[in-house]
């Protein structure tokens, strides 16, 4: 299937992670074990806003968690012996935290404090966790990718219930990255990154998945990233390695290329601005944060339970 290619909305960009907060010269284990080659001075990503408009985002191999006023300035939230992937945040307020090596962290920004939620489920425990999403109800998504690919399809996807039972829905993706639902919360969306795919993942009435689908096929890059969702149903898919996010329609269509302008390694994006139609994009290569005006109407879906 062969479609025409989408018009192309040029970003611009919105913050730089200042000199102060970037790291040269400093070997993180997350580094050391990962492939390829990755940005010394930090690697952006997860970007989430909270109901005040305040944009968070994390840096993966120094553990730091940012906070980004409206004017585009960084500062640190917290830093800790992390390593995070990616946020969602509770209509509490709480920030949870998909973190590398220690699983599902929650930070509270009122008391500063940082805790636990989740590091093995029925005593095992997790690869490696990347992305996460809240459900209405309560329920969290969240991928456990570690380091899988077409060598070892074994990454999962996991709900844990608002009651806090913990279900595996998934055990045999190569490489779940960034997570995302429909507007009606009847299917999921998984970013397959090494199938260079996105995954359509039906969810049952009786809390099971069925007829799971190769719904959206890329090529080129590294694989497909970060997913956003808005109200319409369209798929915001961020392209690490090609420098881009593609907008596709809820059935599939390509309706938009949104071009990075500094650089190729475009991780992560939420939507924004005061009226929820401003996509903000993480991009790791430059250590910034994009802004591109949305062609198409539709309000995004706060993640928040």
């Amino acid at each position: 299937m062969y479609f025409t290619a989408p018009p192309v909305v040029q970003t611009r960009v919105f913050s730089r992670l200042p000199d102060t907060l970037r790291r040269s010269g400093h070997d993180s284990e997350w580094h050391r074990g990962q492939p390829g080659t990755h940005p010394e001075h930090s690697l952006l990503e997860g970007p989430a806003f909270d109901r005040d408009g305040t944009l968070w985002c994390v840096d993966i191999p120094y553990g730091r968690i940012f906070c980004v006023s409206p004017s585009g300035n960084f500062s640190t939230a917290v830093e800790y012996a992390g390593e995070p992937n990616g946020l969602a945040i509770h209509r509490d307020g709480r920030i949870f935290i998909a973190d590398y090596a220690n699983g599902i962290m929650v930070f509270d920004p009122a008391s500063g404090e940082l805790t636990p939620f989740l590091t093995r489920v029925r005593l095992e425990r997790l690869k490696a966790v990347n992305d996460l999403v809240f459900a209405r109800n309560g329920d969290l998504y969240f991928t456990d990718q570690g380091l899988t690919g077409l060598h070892d399809p074994t990454g999962r996807v996991f709900r844990v219930k608002a009651d806090g039972r913990v279900d595996c829905l998934l055990d045999n993706i190569p490489s779940p990255n960034g997570i995302a639902l429909d507007p009606g919360e009847t299917m999921l969306y998984v970013a397959v990154t090494r199938a260079n795919a996105v995954w359509r993942v039906p969810l049952l009435a009786d809390g099971g998945v069925a007829k799971v689908g190769n719904f959206i096929q890329l090529s080129g890059g590294g694989g497909p990233d970060g997913l956003a969702v808005d109200s319409a149903g369209n798929i915001a898919v961020a392209h690490i390695g090609l420098g881009a996010v593609w907008l596709f329609s809820a059935r599939g269509e390509p309706m938009a290329r949104i071009q990075s302008t500094v650089g190729y390694q475009t991780t992560n994006m939420a939507y924004g601005g005061p009226d929820g139609q401003t996509l903000f994009i993480t991009e790791s290569e430059s250590g910034s944060l994009l802004q591109a005006e949305m062609p198409v109407p539709g309000l995004t879906l706060f993640s928040h339970c």
